[in-house]
Parts: C-alpha cells; sequence; structure tokens
C-alpha cells in the first residue's frame, strides 16, 4: 500500500484490475485505491505474474502493507506495489531447490500480524509511529484511529474494527464520535445522538451515517474553529471594468476544434488577483506551522469545489505567473476531477491560501473558515447591481462583489490583511493590471 500523504496510515482497496494468475508488466495497474479525499489507480513497476491477491477488494490496509505478490522470472516474489516504500532492505535471495514457491521479501521491521497473511511495515521516525499497535484485548488499531481515539476520549477497548482481521481503524473511531461515544471530548453539537434523537421523539426522520469524508471535514472544522484565532475583513470590489473585459475577452476566444480555447469565469480573475496581491503583500503569503511560520515566494491557490458528500480545495500552483486562459483551463480540469475523486495527492496539499465562491447560488456574503495550515481564506459573494453616491450626491447603479477575508491572526495580523484585502480590490477594479 503506498503512501498516500503524511496524515493518511490507511488505503482502501475498491477494485483489482488484475486477478491472481495474470501477467503483469511495469504500469499496468493493478488496484484502485480509496481514501476520505481521493481515489487513484495504483501500477505496477513489476514485471511477472499476479501470485497472490491478500487484500481483496472493499477491505483497508495500511500504508506499507504487502497487499498482493508478485512472481518474478526464477520464481523469486515482489510485493506489490512497492511504491515508495519508507525504508528498504536487500531482499532475500529465491530458494534454488525450490523455485516456485512463494514467500513474501520480508519488511525491515515487523511487529506480530494480526493473521499470517497480514504483514506490514513498522517504521518509526523522530516524532511519528506509523506501525499498528496490538490493544490489551487482542485487537490491532492503526496509528490515525490511535491518535482520534486519544484526541475525542473514545475507549478502544471496547470497539470492535472494520478493518482486515477486525483491525480498528480511523473510520471506526469517527463513527464512535459521531455517536457520542467520547468520554473527555465533547462532539461539536455539545449532544450525543442518542441526546439529539430524543428531542425529535414522534418526528419522522432519516439517519445518514457519517463516511470518512464527512467526519474527516467534521472534525477539521471543529479543530479550526477551536485552535485558529479567525478575524474577518470585509470589502464591496467594484466588477464593471472586470466584467466588461471578460466579456470582450470570452468573446474573443479561438476555436479549439469544436469549443473555445478558453472560457474565463470570475473565478479566474479572483484566483489572479489574489495571487498578484500575496506577492505584493509577501507576508501575507505564509502558513502557520507550530512553532515558526512558513513564507513562500510562489502563490500557490486553493480553491473550494463541492463534490457529492463535502468538498475538496484543488491548488493552482504558481499562479501568479499564469495567464487567465491557463488558469481557466486548469481549474476547468481540476474541478471535473475532484468530483470524480481523482486527484492526485500533490493536487489537493498545500497552498498558501484559498478561495470559497458562493456566489454562483446568489450568496451575497458570508465569511469562510481557514483551512489549516493556511493563514487565509478568500469568501466571494455574488456579484449584484447597487447604488452607490457619486461625489456631487447623484446617485448611479454599479456591479459590485462582496468578498470576506478570514485570517489567522497569528500569521496575519489586521493591518496586514487590510492590506492584503486593499491590494486584491485595486486589482479587481483595474482588471488591466492583471494582464501585464
Amino acid at each position: 500500500m503506498p503512501q498516500l500523504g503524511e496524515t493518511v496510515a490507511e488505503g482502501k482497496i475498491t477494485k483489482w484490475f488484475k486477478s491472481a494468475g495474470d501477467a503483469v508488466k511495469p504500469g499496468d495497474n493493478l488496484f484502485e485505491i480509496e481514501t476520505d479525499k481521493v481515489s487513484m489507480e495504483v501500477p505496477s513497476i513489476t514485471a511477472g505474474t499476479l501470485a497472490e491477491i491478500k487484500v481483496q477488494a472493499g477491505e483497508t490496509a495500511l500504508v506499507g502493507a504487502v497487499v498482493a505478490l508478485i512472481a518474478t522470472e526464477g520464481g523469486a516474489v515482489a510485493s506489490a506495489p512497492a511504491a515508495a516504500p519508507a525504508a528498504k532492505a536487500p531482499p532475500p535471495a529465491a530458494p534454488k531447490a525450490q523455485p516456485t514457491t512463494f514467500a513474501a521479501v520480508p519488511p525491515p521491521r515487523t511487529i506480530q500480524s494480526s493473521g499470517p497473511l497480514d504483514p506490514f511495515f513498522e517504521v518509526r521516525t523522530p516524532d511519528r509511529n506509523y506501525g499498528p499497535a496490538r490493544l490489551a484485548s487482542g485487537s490491532f488499531v492503526t496509528p490515525l484511529a490511535r491518535r482520534l481515539a486519544g484526541e475525542n476520549g473514545i475507549d478502544l477497548s471496547r470497539m470492535s474494527g472494520s478493518g482486515p482481521h477486525g483491525r480498528i481503524v480511523a473510520a471506526d473511531v469517527d463513527a464512535a464520535i459521531a455517536k457520542g461515544g467520547g468520554r473527555s471530548v465533547p462532539m461539536a453539537s455539545g449532544a450525543s445522538a442518542a441526546q439529539v434523537k430524543t428531542l425529535y421523539q414522534g418526528v419522522d426522520f432519516e439517519e445518514v451515517p457519517l463516511d470518512g469524508m464527512r467526519a474527516t471535514i467534521a472534525r477539521r472544522l471543529v479543530e479550526a474553529k477551536q485552535t485558529i484565532p479567525h478575524f474577518y475583513l470585509v470589502a464591496d470590489v467594484t466588477m464593471d471594468a472586470l466584467l466588461k473585459i471578460r466579456e470582450e475577452a470570452n468573446a474573443g476566444a479561438p476555436a479549439k476544434g469544436d469549443a473555445v480555447a478558453y472560457k474565463l469565469s470570475v473565478n479566474d480573475f479572483v484566483i489572479k488577483a489574489l495571487a498578484l496581491a500575496l506577492q505584493r503583500v509577501p507576508s501575507a503569503n505564509a502558513v502557520w506551522a507550530g512553532d515558526r511560520i512558513l513564507c513562500f515566494r510562489n502563490s500557490d491557490i486553493g480553491v473550494a469545489v463541492a463534490i457529492d458528500g463535502g468538498l475538496l480545495t484543488p491548488v493552482i500552483r504558481n499562479a501568479e505567473i499564469k495567464s487567465l486562459s491557463a488558469i481557466s483551463n486548469e481549474m476547468r480540469d481540476l474541478a471535473a476531477r475532484a468530483k470524480d475523486k481523482k486527484l492526485k495527492l500533490a493536487e489537493y496539499q498545500g497552498g498558501a491560501s484559498a478561495i470559497s465562491n458562493l456566489g454562483m447560488y446568489g450568496v451575497r456574503e458570508f465569511s469562510a473558515i481557514i483551512n489549516p495550515p493556511h493563514a487565509t481564506i478568500l469568501a466571494v459573494g455574488a456579484s449584484q447591481r447597487r447604488p452607490i453616491e457619486g461625489e456631487d450626491g447623484s446617485v448611479s447603479f454599479v456591479s459590485q462583489m462582496t468578498v470576506t477575508l478570514s485570517c489567522d491572526h497569528r500569521v496575519v495580523d489586521g493591518a496586514l490583511g487590510a492590506e492584503l484585502l486593499a491590494v486584491f480590490k485595486a486589482l479587481i477594479e483595474s482588471p488591466v493590471r492583471m494582464l501585464v
């Protein structure tokens, strides 16, 4: 099971593209993985025959676990896939007298498995232990599940796991939290599911269990609001010049086959303007990193995309140097793959700031919750015709959009946030500055 990110300790295999006995070659897709944020296909890096599938479709495996065995030429066996192992050790020589005997390549360190066909890695770093732990009850628990249980006061000894061989995984702990099973840390609602349901006796309702994505979103948002000192800055931005340039640019877009080369949206201009604003106010182009602040040279902008059951935030890298048409096409591609859960890990992790746009739903204004470790997020409302008073007392109508900048006060002070928002406003109101 390949490493899917620092915060991901396990993955669920949703599909096998090969069956035991099939020939495989480097580049052939072996199986599909699903985490709480993404689905991805994992290719083989070894040529040979798929000798054994150890983790079936629908089962979850730890990062580093052997999920299948590939028999190579001469009867040797390679674990598949061997994607980015945390540690390496030379494999033992294949037995000469028994060329057809299969034996998994032993990991650098192992601890007792929960079954004869369930080996897994234990990799230790100075501040992390990615190996599973065994409880007094005999059940195994993954590192992420153990951490979540500790943070939320969940008694693991009373839990049964849904992972392979009864292993307790993060989804089990999330389900226990959702049911109000925490002892010391209350749910975000302040009441357990049983307590809430007593308020609706005699009322028809349907219970919808939390899936992994929704449970993760709930946990991260509560963490963000509890640990990040938010403050908010609001500005009205005049859109007339931008809307005119956008209309002219789209009307003059060259043909590309049966379509056009690009179709600019207001959001494309917002991404570009925020990226340039972070360049001109570099102290705000930063994230919180525990005991320090990380300041960036380039502007990597995350853009919230609504998907079934939650949202993802794909990142436009180096947005400050990309043209509006390039940003538009890249964002369209990322949004489509985000909705299909086909984003790669590097495409939705990182970034220094983010944008959440609800203007297409007619929302006038709102305040977004910062996505850690970001220090800012810009909430974008709808563009509307509004009356404004001129210097001579006359009244005219202009197109305006209300934006709200949420700031982490540990990184961005009030004056710094106001400066960033002022530069953003100036770029939107004079969009020609984004074209030169």
